[in-house]
């Protein structure tokens, strides 16, 4: 399997389609807060709740100064019915206080500062470095896990273990929009339950691995 065709193929149809990702990614632009404020936020919400919620929230604070001035109230206004939005707007509160505090209100980009962050995780932190910073990070998350193991490019169980093999595997030059790539074509084509195969551009030569059932 060539992995680079693949994703040459899939990132000239990702240019056609609007997908819930791609909006919530046109709300941030790279900006590392935004991106930032926006990959918390998803966690646990569908992507075009978020990008309705990031857009009210930068309306009124898209900074950490500006974000660490309102009431845990008021933004927890801003970002509903985003999932577990009490719980987010006191970690931004909290996060904007740490950023101004230890990294002078800017978004540190590198790894282990990053993971030091409140309620910053490995796929959180990497979307960061890839989307803002254009740095060489695999972004994980259920889609690039699914969609990689669907292929039969790589046999991992967690994503976790598929961001070691991919950083092993995968060419560097891919790594910052393999998330952005895979996330669109997991929303729009190759979805968890019954992918569209019928529609999907790359679909001789993926290997179908584990699909009980297609469209």
């Amino acid at each position: 399997m060539n992995i680079v065709e693949i994703l040459e193929i899939l990132k000239k149809e990702r240019a056609k389609w609007n997908t819930p990702a791609k909006q919530l990614a046109g709300k941030t632009g790279k900006d590392p807060f935004k991106v930032l404020v926006a990959a918390l936020l998803s966690s646990r919400t569908k992507d075009e709740v978020t990008a309705k919620a990031v857009e009210r929230l930068f309306k009124v604070a898209d900074t950490p100064e500006k974000v660490l001035k309102l009431s845990e109230d008021t933004i927890a206004s801003l970002i509903y019915p985003v999932g577990f939005y009490k719980v987010k707007a006191k970690r931004l509160k909290e996060l904007s206080g740490v950023l101004i505090e230890r990294f002078g209100g800017k978004v540190p980009c590198d790894l282990e500062k990053l993971l030091s962050l409140p309620g910053v995780g490995r796929k959180t932190a990497n979307l960061v470095l890839a989307r803002a910073f254009n740095k060489p990070a695999v972004c994980v998350d259920t889609h690039v896990h699914r969609i990689m193991n669907r292929l039969g490019y790589i046999r991992t169980s967690s994503p976790k273990e598929t961001e070691e093999v991919l950083q092993s595997k995968l060419p560097q030059r891919y790594w910052a929009e393999v998330n952005g790539v895979l996330v669109s074509f997991g929303q729009k084509v190759c979805t968890p339950v019954s992918p569209h195969c019928s529609v999907c551009p790359v679909e001789k030569t993926c290997r179908k691995v584990g699909v009980k059932r297609a469209r």
